[in-house]
């Protein structure tokens, strides 16, 4: 059985949380205390000790975006990248780029000066991108969804972020919405904000 090192305010941890539900993947969650942790955590994710670390059978594996592609390569069904190479790496490229994103939302948070106007950029970005296709990796729902989406509910639910000038963005989240991971990731959330 799989174990996932999770952190439920973690919206890194959030994308495995995804893939994992989307997949239907069994798996067990040690909650870990993020101002308190494990010595563990830090042998297997050296330096800083960040979670998601996924487990497989004494087999240890972290960071999210990598986990992720394991989790597409070990349980194929479904699949969350498209059929099409060019599709495949277009998704992929658009995970490697997630600091585009990640960047001003971190920067926002700290309150730097000027990251909201960095955060509209990367909005604006993202709400063009849509335009074109209904999910990041085209016709559905795939990987580049998952690494995405952690960030848009917390901007949305938590930090009071109105997206309503993207209305790219905000339909492609109602589509989300709609999916049973996507559900219990509002839900998680939901409880953080409580």
């Amino acid at each position: 059985m799989l174990t996932l090192y999770d952190a439920p305010r973690c919206p890194y941890c959030a994308r495995v949380r995804i893939v994992l539900a989307e997949k239907g993947v069994p798996y067990e969650t040690v909650t870990v205390d993020l101002a308190a942790r494990s010595p563990w955590l830090y042998e297997h994710n050296p330096p800083e000790g960040r979670v998601p670390v996924l487990e497989d059978d004494g087999w240890v594996l972290p960071e999210s975006a990598v986990i992720d592609e394991y989790l597409e390569e070990r349980f194929p069904e479904p699949p969350l990248l498209p059929a099409d190479a060019a599709d495949r790496a277009a998704a992929r490229l658009l995970v490697f780029r997630f600091d585009d994103l990640g960047k001003p939302y971190y920067a926002l948070r700290r309150g730097e000066e000027g990251a909201a106007a960095r955060l509209e950029t990367a909005l604006a970005a993202l709400d063009l991108l849509l335009e074109t296709m209904p999910y990041l990796g085209g016709s559905a729902f795939g990987l580049a969804d998952a690494a995405y989406l952690p960030w848009l509910l917390r901007l949305r639910d938590l930090m009071g972020v109105r997206l309503d000038a993207h209305s790219s963005v905000v339909a492609w989240l109602e589509r989300c919405s709609q999916r049973p991971s996507i559900v219990a990731e509002i839900e998680t959330v939901a409880s953080l904000a409580a």
